[in-house]
C-alpha cells in the first residue's frame, strides 16, 4: 500500500515545481523503512525526540524535514543533521536555532511559517511580522538561512477558503522574492498542503506538500 501511494502522489506531482514530504510522524520505522525502499528520501516529523531516534535508526540519505511546533529546548536534538525546519515561529526560536547551529557548525535553513488559517490552534507569525522581521532582520543570525514561507490553511471542508488562504500565503512569498533580501535571506520554497487539501495547494504554487495519511493510512496516536 504505502509503495503504490508514494507512487501515486509522485505521479500527480509530476508537472509542477514540487516536492513530496512523506510525514512519518507516529509512524513504525518499518513503515519509513518500506518508504525508503520505494524510492522516498524525504520525511517529515514533529517531535524532535522521534526525529533525532529514527535519524540514527535510518539511512544517512534521508532529509529530515521538522514540520510540528518546535520549542526552543528541543532544538538541541536536530541542529545537528536537520535538514529544513518548516515550523519557525518565533524570534525566540530564531536565535535559539542560530545558537544551536554554532554549536555544531551548521547554518541551519528554515521556513517562517506564517498564520493564514482562521483557527486559534495554529501558530506563525502575522503576515506584517514576517516581512518586519525580514527587512529588520538581525544580523547577529549568522548561523541561519531563511529559504521560505510555510503555511497551513483551516481544517475545512470549504475549498473556497482554503484557496483564498494559500493564495495569501503565495502573495507574501512572491512580494518578498520580489524584493533585495539579505543575503541569508531567499525565496525559494513555500510549503504548503496536506493531504486533505495538497491539490489545491499545488495549483497555488506549493514546492512541499506535506502529506501523511494518504500514504500510511489514519495515523497512530503517540503515546510520547
Amino acid at each position: 500500500m504505502i509503495e503504490n501511494n508514494i507512487k501515486l502522489f509522485n505521479k500527480s506531482l509530476s508537472g509542477y515545481p514540487c516536492r513530496l514530504i512523506v510525514v512519518s510522524k507516529t509512524q513504525p520505522m518499518e513503515s519509513l523503512q518500506v518508504a525508503y525502499a520505494a524510492g522516498q528520501r524525504i520525511f517529515g516529523e514533529n517531535k524532535a525526540q522521534e526525529m533525532q531516534a529514527k535519524s540514527v535508526a535510518l539511512p544517512k540519505d534521508i532529509e529530515w524535514h521538522m514540520i510540528g511546533h518546535l520549542q526552543t529546548n528541543k532544538v538541541k536534538y536536530i541542529a545537528q543533521f536537520v535538514s529544513l525546519i518548516h515550523s519557525v515561529d518565533s524570534i525566540k526560536l530564531l536565535e535559539e536555532i542560530d545558537r544551536q547551529g554554532k554549536k555544531v557548525d551548521r547554518t541551519i535553513d528554515c521556513l517562517l511559517q506564517i498564520y493564514i488559517a482562521n483557527e486559534e490552534t495554529k501558530f506563525g507569525f502575522s503576515p506584517e511580522e514576517a516581512v518586519e522581521l525580514i527587512e529588520n532582520f538581525p544580523s547577529t543570525l549568522s548561523n541561519i538561512k531563511i529559504i521560505g514561507l510555510m503555511g497551513m490553511a483551516t481544517f475545512t471542508s470549504n475549498q473556497g477558503q482554503i484557496r483564498s488562504e494559500f493564495k495569501v500565503l503565495k502573495n507574501i512569498f512572491e512580494n518578498l522574492k520580489s524584493r533585495k533580501l539579505p543575503d541569508n535571506i531567499s525565496m525559494l520554497e513555500l510549503s504548503m498542503g496536506m493531504s486533505s487539501d495538497y491539490k489545491i495547494a499545488l495549483e497555488e504554487g506549493s514546492t512541499l506538500v506535506r502529506i501523511g495519511s494518504a500514504i500510511f493510512g489514519e495515523r497512530n496516536i503517540s503515546k510520547t
